[in-house]
């Protein structure tokens, strides 16, 4: 793979995971201000807050999965794998890689395993 466009990639992914950990450090702050409101709110207050924190949570664990999967690929570019289809081991289009820098398959493989989902 091009060296400029993997650390172009590098470069990106950095950025994304930087912006996933600024997220869920102010949804954390956001939950302890909804965690003190609760003990003064009435019940409609309390009932709102209470959907207010799923929702959080609910954020929560998308950005930390989407980490996870930037974690990942930063990993494969460390180890010299990234760009890789883990199914069938051909290279992932850049193009793939620019809309979605943590892919792990390419699109042929993807799309069959979205099929075998259903």
């Amino acid at each position: 793979m091009d060296k400029k466009f993997l650390e172009s990639m590098k470069k990106d992914l950095l950025a994304r995971r930087q912006t996933i950990l600024t997220s869920l450090a102010e949804q954390s702050d956001d939950m302890k201000k909804l965690v003190k409101t609760v003990a003064a709110g009435d019940v409609i207050d309390v009932a709102s807050d209470a959907i207010d924190r799923t929702l959080l949570d609910s954020l929560g664990s998308q950005d930390a999965a989407r980490l996870q999967l930037v974690d990942n690929a930063l990993d494969r570019i460390r180890q010299g794998k990234y760009g890789k289809c883990i199914k069938c081991g051909k290279d992932i289009p850049q193009q793939r890689l620019k809309a979605l820098p943590y892919a792990l398959m390419c699109v042929n493989c993807a799309s069959e395993e979205e099929r075998k989902r259903r």
